[in-house]
């Protein structure tokens, strides 16, 4: 018999066995300072491009009053116990009926983590007789909850309409012969291409097709539509998204997730969530400074402009300047170069060490090799000096990229010291 940590000697995995060499620097960084989009990185202050605080309201005054004032008035214990137990409150109810009228919705269930949140949603909502349709392109939550699914599941290429109704064609005719029901699910805004799902194309099908719809809209929230409320929103199309998920991590720059729907919805999931049955309430001082961040979302729409001003800024320059920037439609900026994996190590090394940006980079096997994106998430608190200063170090670091230098393995290799 062996032992089941052998398998970890020789199998990290895709991404973990090259943590000796990246973890400290291209995983698992450390950044400092007031989160703003300039902090320190191993002793140096960069412009960073790699957090996801939209609207800004990380650092706002008011948010870190409501975060202290939560703390000292109830603790991070505080309320003790399940919310079906002993765990709910008043204020969770309020910031439930906050969200739910954000995103117009008529009730909403409260979630300690967006991630946890998804991935239990989809397995309360089916049972072996029902099937999924879903995006090819859809976050790892989603993945992960249609893989604790027992039925049959059908994925669509991404925002393929022509393929979704050729997937809902075998749904139909399964759920028919299983007596079931067909529960579809995509991304209101994709976080890595950037583009938005086709909602209302999808939307539009209902009436040829009987499925419900779940939208993932984790980077919409706060960002798109004319109110804050949400890609659905954005496109119209609002009151066709059955059942709409939030996170809280974006645009509110906090912890957690909501999930929003009709009340008979919403009473099924606070009865039949696991992941909420059996977890500890949101802790208070997160809701009450949930409820600061609900309530300058709301009365702020210039902190949205703000950050649109920014993006398209920051994706018209890139274009001007001959970057590829793909499909994207939001504010999610992914800068699409051709290279190996070496190649883009050297380039980010460059990037921050002597031109001082700090952006993530992807690479095989998330994206086919050869490939490598740059992904930047422009926010409400960068300037358009940053954009400009931004635009002019691609442009640099492309030619270099273009013309070999980033081939050299003394680039990394001299580097590889000091990790």
């Amino acid at each position: 018999m062996k032992d089941i940590f052998e398998k970890i000697k020789t199998n990290l995995g895709p991404i973990g066995e090259h943590a000796k060499e990246s973890h400290g620097y291209f995983t698992f960084p450390k950044l400092s300072g007031d989160i703003n989009p300039h902090m320190d990185f191993r002793g140096k202050k960069l412009l960073n491009w790699s957090l996801n605080n939209y609207l800004g309201l990380a650092n706002h005054p008011e948010v870190r009053q409501a975060d202290i004032d939560g703390a000292s008035r109830f603790g991070l214990a505080a309320p003790m116990g399940a919310r079906m137990m002993s765990g709910n409150t008043d204020y969770h109810e309020e910031l439930e009926k906050g969200l739910s009228k954000l995103v117009q919705k008529e009730d909403t269930i409260l979630c300690n983590f967006g991630y946890q949140a998804m991935v239990s949603a989809i397995d309360a909502i089916v049972d072996r007789h029902d099937v999924i349709v879903y995006d090819a392109e859809s976050h790892a939550c989603i993945l992960d909850g249609v893989r604790l699914h027992m039925g049959k599941r059908y994925v669509f290429k991404h925002n393929d309409i022509a393929d979704f109704e050729k997937q809902m064609d075998r749904a139909t005719k399964l759920a028919n012969e299983t007596g079931g029901a067909i529960l579809v699910i995509t991304e209101g805004v994709f976080g890595m291409r950037g583009d938005q799902g086709k909602l209302k194309e999808i939307v539009a099908l209902k009436k040829k097709y009987n499925f419900r719809l779940f939208v993932d809209d984790a980077h919409g929230i706060g960002t798109m539509g004319p109110n804050g409320g949400g890609t659905g929103e954005a496109q119209g199309c609002q009151d066709g998204v059955d059942i709409y998920f939030g996170t809280f991590a974006k645009s509110f720059a906090l912890i957690g997730g909501f999930i929003s729907s009709t009340k008979e919805v919403i009473t099924y999931l606070r009865y039949n969530m696991r992941s909420q049955i059996f977890a500890k309430s949101l802790p208070l001082p997160l809701v009450i400074g949930l409820l600061k961040r609900l309530e300058l979302l709301n009365k702020h729409p210039e902190y949205r402009t703000k950050l649109w001003d920014i993006a398209n800024a920051l994706q018209k320059g890139l274009v001007e300047a001959g970057f590829n920037i793909g499909d994207t439609n939001t504010m999610v900026t992914p800068v699409y170069m051709n290279g190996s994996i070496p190649e883009a190590t050297n380039m980010v090394i460059d990037l921050r060490e002597n031109f001082g940006i700090f952006c993530s980079m992807v690479v095989y096997p998330v994206i086919p090799k050869g490939m490598i994106i740059l992904r930047l998430i422009p926010t409400a608190v960068h300037t358009m000096e940053d954009v400009k200063y931004t635009i002019e170090s691609f442009s640099k670091i492309k030619d270099k990229l273009y013309g070999g230098h980033y081939q050299a393995d003394k680039i990394r290799e001299g580097f590889a010291q000091k990790l």
